[in-house]
């Protein structure tokens, strides 16, 4: 059970993830200039481009279930720390690219705020793989 505290900074985190990932899906559906050149830039377009916006709306639902909470803050940071590589690695972080790097960074963090705040939502899994329920 969370106390009152965690709950605020969970939900707060959440609200984040949810923002942002719902800002961007408008513009990945509908073939937008900017996530077009991004996915070619990265030679995933246009399914990449789908298949990121599909997760990232899955994600968005998930975090603001709370009983699924924490399973959205684990898709949406794995898919942040995929963005955050493309960016270090391809796209880097000038202008544009900043920008969304940034906001991948701000995703990511409030993500594993929410795995940690929510982390006892994680213990049923512990027991079914022989781990410790108590975290």
């Amino acid at each position: 059970m969370m106390d009152k505290k965690s709950q605020i900074i969970s939900w707060v985190s959440q609200i984040i993830v949810a923002v942002i990932l719902l800002m961007t899906l408008p513009a990945k559906f509908s073939g937008a200039e900017q996530p077009v050149a991004l996915f070619t830039e990265l030679g995933m377009e246009p399914h990449g481009r789908y298949l990121t916006a599909c997760i990232e709306l899955l994600a968005c639902l998930l975090i603001l279930i709370p009983a699924s909470a924490v399973y959205g803050a684990a898709l949406a940071a794995g898919v942040m720390a995929g963005a955050i590589i493309g960016h270090t690695t391809k796209l880097g972080f000038e202008g544009d690219m900043g920008k969304m790097g940034f906001m991948a960074i701000l995703v990511l963090l409030s993500s594993l705020t929410v795995l940690y705040q929510r982390r006892h939502q994680l213990a049923i899994i512990n027991r079914m793989v022989g781990g410790d329920s108590k975290i």
